[in-house]
């Protein structure tokens, strides 16, 4: 049988893409292999606690007119989900009395991150996986150095990989205007801060803490690519640096955001940084707002991935919706499990997930799983004209994340992530209207449609799908 040239060449590329895969799973496998936590022993645990009396008057204080019309049952969905979230993780605390303010794309991100460095009197931390010596850069730069100039204390950690591409000189730029900086997990094993060389163990968190009152958190690094809005015309088809990035944040100010600075203190610590400047890093923190949140950090050495279990033990207790938004989606098991059942327990499941992406491993490792999750009844739909990086959760209009978190085995047990849950009417309303303006700018991938795709596209949904514990 003669085979078109084209095609042979084209099978050629994917099994020699396959090959360079492999070969990085055998390059960071000497890591060792973590596994996920058994979810249905902690949301049995955490539904034999709600059936206790739980304590959760003071955190519903600012609810209690949210949801009581005849038509809404906000306030009932608001009791279930804090019920169910007080019953798990009990090393991260859900902490009442906070502000959120959703912050879509990296303008307005960067925006409000500069007013409040701008205002900085006390300290600024900073923990970031991509650090870039570009214009956006360069303008954090050049704010922090005048920050730390006016005698404010600036530490920084960024990540030795996701910041590969960044100069040296940049850095030390940083260290001789007096900010203490860090590097985490240095790609250089002579450089290391540790015993063990963890080059596969990145710190992919965006934080961004200052004066102890304000906290950013959410899925925007610090590069030109977020220079432009997502909600803008495009004219090319192929994804490049034309394109905007679809990217969400979040600003909280409250009493939480003690909880997120002993996060960056945690990661400092644990990277053996110098002793930092004596500084007012934990200032009394009044009541800002009516939402609680609970600040939880994933590390690479620990058993189990928190956030993880906060996802799973929130789907698991979905009655109404389950909007899910994720850059990196390859989905273990249970997690397709879960979503599935929801569906089928009459719960209305929509995934909005890239129609392009900067990794071919994960973007078709990821379409792999839509078969049975289309079977299952969950709804996907693919974001168009833009490059969709955001990482974030609504459930029954309550229960929010908003985070460094992508839906892959990496993020879950590789990578030191973070995530703010957000419980709240008022938040969650913000979230399903961002959802609702992503799904007018998507596509939905139909059952009937999907299954039409051509056989090259399933083959590299194989071959993708192979190293995806690695992904």
């Amino acid at each position: 049988m003669k085979v078109n040239a084209s095609v042979l060449n084209y099978f050629n590329q994917t099994l020699a893409r396959f090959r360079l895969g492999l070969m990085l799973c055998v390059l960071v496998v000497s890591g060792g292999c973590a596994s996920l936590p058994n979810i249905d022993q902690i949301t049995h645990h955490a539904d034999a606690l709600s059936e206790r009396e739980i304590v959760v008057s003071e955190m519903q204080a600012g609810h209690s007119a949210a949801g009581n019309s005849a038509t809404d049952n906000t306030g009932a969905l608001m009791s279930s989900h804090l019920a169910a979230e007080q019953g798990i993780l009990q090393a991260f605390p859900l902490v009442a009395g906070n502000e959120a303010t959703l912050l879509q794309d990296g303008p307005k991100t960067y925006e409000a991150m500069f007013t409040a460095i701008r205002a900085a009197r006390h300290t600024i931390n900073l923990e970031t996986y991509i650090f870039e010596d570009g214009e956006v850069g360069q303008k954090f730069s050049d704010l922090l150095l005048q920050k730390q100039a006016e005698g404010v204390h600036v530490n920084v950690i960024y990540d030795s990989v996701g910041s590969l591409n960044t100069p040296t000189e940049f850095f030390q730029h940083l260290r001789d205007g007096g900010i203490q900086v860090l590097e985490f997990n240095p790609v250089n094993p002579l450089a290391r801060h540790a015993r063990t060389w963890l080059v596969n163990n990145r710190d992919h968190r965006k934080l961004l803490i200052v004066d102890g009152r304000i906290a950013f958190v959410g899925g925007i690094n610090i590069s030109n690519a977020y220079s432009r809005g997502s909600f803008i015309r495009k004219t090319k088809k192929k994804m490049n640096n034309t394109l905007g990035w679809r990217d969400t944040h979040v600003q909280l100010n409250g009493p939480v955001v003690a909880e997120f600075q002993k996060l960056f203190m945690a990661t400092w610590d644990s990277q053996h940084g110098v002793t930092l400047p004596q500084a007012d890093y934990f200032p009394a923190l009044n009541q800002a707002g009516d939402e609680v949140v609970r600040a939880i950090g994933s590390t690479y050495d620990a058993n189990g991935s928190p956030i993880y279990v906060t996802l799973l033990n929130a789907i698991v207790h979905a009655e109404r919706c389950i909007y899910l938004t994720n850059a990196y989606f390859v989905p273990d098991p249970k997690l397709v499990q879960e979503l599935i059942a929801a569906a089928q327990r009459g719960v209305d499941v929509r995934l909005i997930l890239p129609s392009q992406s900067d990794s071919w491993v994960v973007f078709n490792a990821g379409r792999s799983h839509y078969t049975t999750l289309l079977k299952g009844g969950v709804r996907i739909f693919e974001r168009r004209g833009s490059v969709l990086h955001a990482k974030t959760g609504c459930i029954d209009g309550v229960w929010s994340t908003v985070g460094s978190t992508n839906l892959d085995w990496r993020s879950f047990l590789h990578n030191d992530e973070i995530n703010a849950v957000i419980l709240g009417a008022h938040f969650g309303k913000q979230m399903e209207d961002a959802f609702t303006k992503d799904l007018a700018a998507s596509n939905e991938i139909t059952l009937a449609r999907w299954q039409r795709r051509s056989p090259i596209q399933r083959l590299e949904e194989w071959v993708a799908r192979l190293p995806e514990y690695w992904l």
